[in-house]
C-alpha cells in the first residue's frame, strides 16, 4: 500500500480530544443552532413543558428537541426515526444535545404538539434578521407553489373519479359474470381453479364498488367536492410546471429582494393565488416593520378587486394581466389600442370614431361598464377589430387603478426579471431538500408546522452566507 495515504488500524488505540467541544470548529452552523435556541425565551413562545413539572420522571427540556429540528432541517434530516439514529452517531448532533439521545416517537411528538410555538420561532429570526438591518429595501417578490403531501393521487377523490372508478369496476364485475356464465354452460372449457378465482375477484371488486358508494357520499357532503382518504386536508391542485394535477398543498413565500430571504409564507389547500395578495404583503409588512411595501408578483395573483384592496392598504402592487384575449394572437387590435377620455367618459377607438357609454352591469361582485360604437358594421378597419357584429369595450368602474399599476410596470419592465430571480430559487432549493416525498406530516396545521421548519433552516443557511456563522452568533447573543 505505499505510495498511497494509509489510515490507521482499527485495533490501534487512539487518544481522544480531552473535551467533544474541540471537535467542533468555531465558524460550524451547528453553534449558530445552538446560540439561537438558548437565547429563545420557550415559555413566552408557547412550548410545552418549558417549565418542568415538580412530579414524576423528568423529560427532556424543549430546547434540546428543538436544536434537533433545526439542526436537523438544516441538514436535509426531516424524518424523526432518521433524527434520532442521528443523535446517536452524529459527532455535531451529540454535541449539540450533550449526548442526548432521545427516541424517534419523542422527538415526532414534540413537533405534533408545539407547532404554533415552532412557527413561532421561524418569525424570531425574521425579526433577528430585519434588527440586523438585512432588510433595508421595502421591495417584496411573492410568489406560490404546490407541494406534494402524504396523500396519493389514487386516495383523492371528486364527483368525476368516483364515477370512472365505478363504471371499471362494474365493467370488470359483468366481465367475471360472462365468463362464470359460460364455465355453467360449458364446464369443460373453464377450469375450476379459474373459477374460484373468479369468483374472488367478483368479491373484492364489489367491495371496492360498496367503498366507492361510501366515498361518493362524502365527496357530496365535502364543501369543495374532493375527499382526501390520507391526509383530509390535502387538495387535488393544477401543476401548470408538470402539465398534471398534483394532491397537496400551496404554498405562498414572499421574498426580500436584497436578501433573498423568506420573510413571511403560508400555507393553504387552496389550489389559486387570486385572494392571497394582500395577506401575504400584510405579513410581509409586519415581518419587515414596512408599512410601505412594493409587491411583485406574477399573473397568477391578478384580480382587479385585490389589487384595489391591496393599494387602499398602502401598498404598491406590480402585477402583469393575463392575456385571456384572442385578439391580439389573431392579429387584432387589443384593449390597449382603444384610448379612453375619462372627462367624456368615452373611448376612441383606432379607426378614430367615438365608442360611447351603452350600458352598466354586475359580474363576479364587479360593476362594469361597455362601450361601443355605431359605426363598427361600416368601419373598413372591423376585419382588423372584432368578428363580431360591434366591438364591445368592457371597463371596471376602478380600471384606474390598473392604469395605473400598467404604467409603473411600463417604466420598470425589469420587475418581473427581479421576482423570477428572487423567488423562484427558495422553492427549489427547499425541494431539493426536502426530496420526491415532499411533505412529510399530513393535515394542515402539522404541514404549516413542517414547512415553518424548512424555511427557518433556509433563512438561517442564508443568513450564514451573507454574514459568516461567526457575526450572527455575535448578533444573537447581542
Amino acid at each position: 500500500m505505499s505510495r498511497f495515504i494509509e489510515g490507521e488500524e482499527r485495533s490501534q488505540s487512539v487518544l481522544f480530544p480531552e473535551s467533544l467541544d474541540e471537535w467542533i470548529t468555531e465558524d460550524n452552523p451547528v453553534r449558530v443552532v445552538d446560540a439561537f435556541v438558548e437565547e429563545l425565551d420557550l415559555a413566552e413562545l408557547g412550548f410545552q413543558r418549558a417549565e418542568p413539572a415538580e412530579t414524576g420522571r423528568p423529560g427532556y427540556h424543549p430546547a434540546t428537541l428543538l436544536k434537533i429540528y433545526v439542526y436537523g432541517y438544516l441538514n436535509r434530516i426531516q424524518s424523526s426515526r432518521r433524527l434520532e439514529r442521528e443523535a446517536q452517531r452524529n459527532v455535531e448532533l451529540i454535541w449539540l444535545t450533550g449526548r442526548l439521545m432521545p427516541d424517534f416517537k419523542t422527538i415526532a411528538d414534540f413537533r405534533r404538539d408545539n407547532g404554533l410555538a415552532i412557527r413561532k420561532v421561524c418569525a424570531q429570526f425574521i425579526a433577528l434578521c430585519r434588527d440586523m438591518n438585512l432588510f433595508t429595501e421595502a421591495m417584496v417578490a411573492v410568489d406560490s407553489s404546490k407541494f406534494k403531501a402524504a396523500n396519493h393521487r389514487d386516495r383523492n377523490f371528486t364527483k368525476h373519479k368516483v364515477k370512472v372508478r365505478k363504471e371499471h369496476f362494474e365493467e370488470a364485475v359483468q366481465e367475471y359474470l360472462n365468463e362464470l356464465d359460460r364455465a355453467d354452460r360449458q364446464p369443460a372449457s373453464v377450469l375450476a381453479s379459474r373459477v374460484e378465482n373468479l369468483k374472488e375477484r367478483m368479491g373484492t371488486v364489489k367491495a371496492h364498488i360498496r367503498q366507492l358508494r361510501k366515498i361518493d357520499r362524502q365527496v357530496e357532503r365535502a364543501p369543495d367536492g374532493q375527499v382526501s382518504l390520507t391526509d383530509p386536508d390535502a387538495r387535488s391542485m393544477n401543476s401548470a410546471g408538470k402539465g398534471t394535477g398534483i394532491v397537496g398543498y400551496n404554498v405562498q413565500t414572499a421574498v426580500d429582494t436584497k436578501s433573498h430571504m423568506i420573510v413571511a409564507h403560508e400555507v393553504t389547500n387552496v389550489g389559486h393565488d387570486h385572494n392571497a395578495l394582500t395577506e401575504m404583503a400584510h405579513l410581509a409588512s409586519e415581518a419587515m416593520s414596512q408599512p410601505r411595501l412594493t409587491v411583485l408578483a406574477d399573473r397568477g395573483y391578478f384580480r382587479s378587486d385585490e389589487i384595489r384592496r391591496c393599494e387602499q392598504a398602502g401598498f404598491t402592487p406590480m402585477v402583469p394581466k393575463p392575456l385571456t384575449s384572442n385578439a391580439k394572437f389573431d392579429g387584432r387590435f387589443d384593449k390597449r389600442d382603444f384610448i379612453y377620455d375619462a372627462r367624456r367618459d368615452e373611448y376612441r377607438c383606432p379607426a378614430g370614431k367615438r365608442a360611447i357609454w351603452r350600458m352598466t352591469s354586475q359580474e363576479r361582485g364587479l360593476t362594469l361598464h361597455q362601450y361601443w360604437t355605431s359605426d363598427c358594421p361600416r368601419c373598413p378597419m372591423k376585419n382588423r377589430c372584432t368578428p363580431a357584429p360591434y366591438r364591445r369595450i368592457t371597463r371596471w368602474e376602478h380600471e384606474t387603478v390598473l392604469e395605473t399599476m400598467q404604467e409603473r410596470m411600463d417604466r420598470l419592465p425589469q420587475a418581473s426579471i427581479w421576482r423570477r430571480r428572487t423567488v423562484e430559487h427558495p422553492f427549489g432549493t427547499i425541494k431539493a431538500w426536502m426530496g420526491a416525498t415532499h411533505f412529510l406530516t399530513k393535515t394542515l396545521p402539522r404541514v404549516r408546522t413542517e414547512m415553518s421548519l424548512h424555511v427557518l433552516a433556509y433563512n438561517m443557511k442564508r443568513t450564514i452566507a451573507l454574514l459568516g456563522a461567526r457575526t450572527l452568533m455575535l448578533a444573537i447573543r447581542a
